[in-house]
């Protein structure tokens, strides 16, 4: 699994320069062959920690590239959050990778946002094939 935590990341990378819905179809195409491997097997409690830190992931590449503290705020109220609220928010210390896994981002780029941006929940992916 950390193998695959490697190659997932590798769409996301900082230097890379794709859209979110391309980073999405990119892990998604590269999960896909994984799951054939091993769709026999019973890894549907591995996939659910693998699921949740791909949204982790995404978020923290969202959040990275809105790079400047006044354009986290803008997209922060874009998404519905307070403008007060937004303030604190877009000028956190915290670290990207927290900023991820915090309320911050877990409350404003849910899961349904991102599947609207095209990404494909694993578990409910490996359940479609395995069954």
């Amino acid at each position: 699994m950390a193998n695959t935590q490697t190659q997932a990341q590798a769409p996301c990378q900082e230097n890379v320069a794709i859209v979110i819905s391309g980073k999405a179809t990119a892990l998604k195409t590269h999960l896909r062959g994984w799951f054939n491997n091993f769709r026999l097997g019973n890894i549907g409690v591995k996939l659910k920690k693998l699921d949740e830190w791909l949204r982790n992931r995404l978020r923290f590449c969202i959040w990275h590239d809105w790079k400047k503290p006044e354009r986290k705020r803008k997209n922060l109220i874009g998404l519905g959050i307070k403008q007060g609220q937004a303030y604190a928010w877009s000028s956190t210390r915290m670290g990207g990778w927290a900023v991820a896994q915090s309320p911050i981002l877990r409350t404003t780029i849910t899961e349904k946002r991102l599947r609207k941006r095209g990404y494909q929940s694993m578990l409910a992916y490996y359940l479609s094939v395995k069954f």
